[in-house]
């Protein structure tokens, strides 16, 4: 969002941007409001316009066409996925088959595998696991979607690794550190809790896994929302206890209308629980 903001401060509306800059409604929203146009193909943006690219990142096919016609390019990948980008290119250039864990279709798993596409196989569920056909067993490297549950990431890893005992992957762990750090935070309040609201966009992978993770850690109940006009009154009957997590793009803004909203239900009783403080900041983009 704060490169968007930047990139309107610095050369005025319009901005464009390839795809949500990040998968939150009520950001896109304000943002489009300040001047940000939002394009599926970069295509659609005229020559000479300024064009960012979204945190979910892109193949290299993309990176270049968006260059062209005198565009002027910000990329603003989230370094994360780039750090995916590059185990990639790298197991790619050692003659490794990849096998990538996440959604088929999602962009950043779109723009992943434009990376090494004759190398790459996507991973999203058992039927591509049990179909996966690689070269040399002795040389198949696996990486994830930023945005996984680190537990389902881990189920599948094991089982790949069950067909492939020589197995690789990368030297870190792929998932994004604040998906994970609500992933532990959900697990800590959710046997707690009667119901866990969850704030989030549908398109939200990471908060849609929050959901999920509430669920198989003893929540009641879990739902996923986009702001305070989702809680729904009828699911607060005969729950005492409510938890409240947000995905890791839902700005601060949203929490605190949701908990206002839980106040004037009769839940007025606040306590915050978190289990790692993050201090983790990124550079602009050039």
């Amino acid at each position: 969002m704060a490169v968007v903001q930047q990139a309107l401060a610095d050369y005025g509306p319009p901005v464009y941007v390839r795809h949500q800059i990040v998968h939150n409604a009520y950001v896109v929203r304000s943002l489009e409001e300040q001047g940000a146009v939002f394009v599926e193909d970069v295509t659609d943006v005229p020559p000479g316009a300024l064009l960012i690219l979204s945190a979910h990142g892109v193949a290299p096919s993309v990176r270049s066409s968006a260059s062209d016609h005198d565009r002027i390019v910000i990329d603003a990948t989230c370094p994360l996925v780039t750090k995916v980008h590059r185990e990639a290119q790298r197991f790619a250039e050692d003659g490794y088959d990849i096998l990538l864990i996440g959604h088929a279709g999602h962009e950043e798993v779109v723009g992943t595998f434009g990376h090494a596409p004759e190398r790459i196989q996507i991973v999203s569920d058992s039927e591509d696991l049990a179909s996966v056909e690689v070269r040399d067993p002795s040389r198949v490297a696996w990486l994830s979607q930023t945005t996984l549950s680190a537990d389902e990431t881990s189920r599948t890893v094991a089982a790949l690794r069950s067909r492939f005992p020589l197995l690789t992957g990368p030297p870190s762990d792929d998932i994004c550190y604040a998906t994970q750090n609500r992933q532990n935070a959900v697990k800590l309040i959710a046997a707690q809790s009667d119901l866990v609201l969850v704030i989030g966009s549908p398109n939200s992978s990471n908060s849609v896994r929050l959901v999920e993770v509430a669920l198989a850690s003893g929540a009641g109940a879990a739902y996923l929302i986009e702001d305070a006009s989702g809680v729904e009154s009828d699911w607060l009957c005969g729950v005492s206890t409510v938890g409240v997590t947000s995905g890791a793009s839902a700005p601060e803004i949203l929490v605190h209308g949701v908990i206002s909203r839980l106040n004037a239900l009769g839940f007025t009783d606040l306590e915050t629980v978190g289990s790692t403080e993050e201090t983790q900041r990124f550079a602009m983009p050039r």
